[in-house]
C-alpha cells in the first residue's frame, strides 16, 4: 500500500496540478494503465482524483505493485521540481535520454523538440518548465499548437506551431526506466525579424538649428540600427545608434536620412526621414547682357533660397510691373527673366534684382547695353590707355609713310 508523504510546501502551478489528492511515494504503473484522458481540465483532474482518494485502501500483497493514477502525476512533478530555478538538474546518464542541442526558429515558425530513447524506457514526457505538455501519448497542454510527432521505442518528439517568444525558454524530456528517472533538457531560442517601431517625422528647421532623429527598432536578437545621409555629399555619413545629432545644421545637409535596423534574422528594415534646412537667398547668376535697338533682350537673374524667393525687378528706383508694355517678368522656380520683346534706347541702362524669402533678402545688378558699349572689368583708366596706345600706333603708322 502506498504510504502517505509528510506535506511539503510546493510551487503554486505543482500544487494545483496533486490537490486535493495527497502526494504519494508509489511504483509507477504499466504504460497502459496510466488511466488520465487527454487534456483534460482542472475538474476534471481534481474530481478523478478526489475519487481516487475516496476508495477504501486494499492490502497489498507481498511481491507485487500497487499502480495508482497519481504517481505518473507524482513523477513528472517531480523531475519538474529539478529544473525550477535554483533546484538543481538531476542528469542520468550521459547520453540517454539525449534531447537536442539547443533549437533556433523564427518567430512564426514551427519548432520540433526530439529526445532520442531506447527499450529501457518505461514512460516518457515532455515538460516546459513546470507545466507537462505530453506523458506519452497524453496530451497535458491546452496549447492547441503543441502537437506529438513521434512516440517509438527510440524517439519520443513533440512540434510547437507558430512559434512566438513567449515560447522560448528550457524544455525537458523525462523518461521513467527500471532504475530511476532521468532527464534531458533542451533551450528553444526564438528569433525575431528586425521591426522599426518608432522614428521621427519629417522635419523643418532654419540653417544653424540643432536636430535629433529617433529610430528605435525591436528584435531577437538586438538589431543594430544605423542612420545614413542619402545625398551625394552625404556619402560616408553614417551613425550607428539610435539617436542621429546635428548641431548648427548646413544647408547642405538637408535632404533625406535612412534608418537601417539590422540582425541578420532577416533582411533590415528599412524608414527614411527628410530633414529640410530653410536658408535666406543668395544669388548665385546674374549676366549683363549686350543687344541691339529693335532686338530682343533678355535679363535673368536665379537665386537659391528655402523657402523659394520671390523676386522683384527696379530700373533705377523705380520697380517695374510685370504687366509694362514692352516687356515681361516671368519667374519660374529659382530663376527670374525680365524680357524685352522691342528694345529702345530708353531700355538701356542698369537693373537691380531682388531675391527675398521669411529669413532675408538679397540683390544684384544687371545691365543691358547696345553694341559698342564696353562693360564688366573695364574701367575709364584702361579705356584711356587702349585709345592712347591706338593713337601712338596710328601716328607712327603714319609718320614713317611719309
Amino acid at each position: 500500500m502506498c504510504k502517505k508523504k509528510p506535506e511539503t510546501l510546493l510551487p503554486a502551478p505543482i500544487s494545483r496540478v496533486l490537490s486535493p489528492a495527497p502526494s504519494l511515494f508509489c511504483s509507477l504503473p504499466p504504460f497502459a494503465n496510466i488511466g488520465f484522458k487527454p487534456a483534460q481540465n482542472s475538474a476534471q483532474r481534481k474530481a478523478a482524483a478526489a475519487a481516487a482518494a475516496a476508495q477504501p485502501a486494499q492490502p497489498r500483497r507481498h511481491g507485487s505493485k500497487m499502480h495508482h493514477p497519481a504517481c505518473w502525476i507524482v513523477f513528472c512533478v517531480t523531475t519538474a521540481l529539478l529544473f525550477i530555478p535554483g533546484v538543481p538538474v538531476r542528469s542520468g546518464d550521459a547520453t540517454f535520454p539525449k534531447a537536442m542541442d539547443n533549437v533556433t526558429v523564427r518567430q512564426g515558425e514551427s519548432a520540433t523538440l526530439r529526445c532520442t530513447i531506447d527499450d529501457r524506457v518505461t514512460r516518457v514526457a515532455w515538460l516546459n518548465r513546470s507545466t507537462i505538455l505530453y506523458a506519452g501519448n497524453d496530451k497535458w497542454s491546452i496549447d492547441p499548437r503543441v502537437i506529438i510527432l513521434v512516440n517509438t521505442p527510440t524517439q519520443y518528439s513533440i512540434m510547437i506551431q507558430n512559434v512566438d517568444v513567449y515560447d522560448e525558454g528550457p524544455y525537458t524530456c523525462s523518461v521513467q526506466t527500471d532504475n530511476h528517472p532521468k532527464t534531458s533538457r533542451v533551450h528553444l531560442i526564438v528569433q525575431v525579424p528586425p521591426q522599426i517601431m518608432n522614428i521621427s517625422s519629417d522635419i523643418t528647421v532654419n540653417e544653424g538649428s540643432s536636430v535629433t532623429l529617433l529610430c528605435l527598432a525591436i528584435g531577437r536578437p538586438e538589431p543594430t540600427v544605423t542612420w545614413r545621409h542619402l545625398s551625394v555629399k552625404g556619402q560616408g555619413f553614417v551613425s550607428e545608434d539610435e539617436y542621429l545629432e546635428i548641431s548648427d545644421i548646413k544647408r547642405d545637409q538637408s535632404g533625406e536620412y535612412e534608418c537601417s535596423a539590422l540582425n541578420d534574422v532577416a533582411a533590415p528594415d528599412v524608414r527614411k526621414v527628410k530633414i529640410t534646412v530653410n536658408y535666406p537667398p543668395y544669388i548665385s547668376k546674374a549676366k549683363n547682357t549686350g543687344v541691339s535697338v529693335g532686338q530682343k533682350g533678355i535679363l535673368s537673374c536665379e537665386a537659391s533660397a528655402v523657402p523659394t524667393a520671390e523676386f522683384q525687378w527696379f530700373k533705377e528706383d523705380t520697380r517695374l510691373a510685370p504687366g509694362l508694355d514692352g516687356m515681361r517678368i516671368e519667374n519660374k522656380g529659382h530663376i527670374s527673366t525680365l524680357t524685352f520683346f522691342n528694345v529702345s534706347e530708353k531700355d538701356y541702362g542698369n537693373y537691380t534684382c531682388v531675391a527675398t524669402n521669411k529669413l532675408g533678402n538679397t540683390n544684384a545688378s544687371l545691365t543691358l547695353y547696345g553694341p559698342g558699349a564696353v562693360i564688366d572689368g573695364v574701367n575709364s583708366a584702361s579705356r584711356a590707355l587702349a585709345c592712347l596706345w591706338l593713337s601712338g600706333t596710328l601716328f607712327a603708322h603714319f609718320f614713317i609713310k611719309f
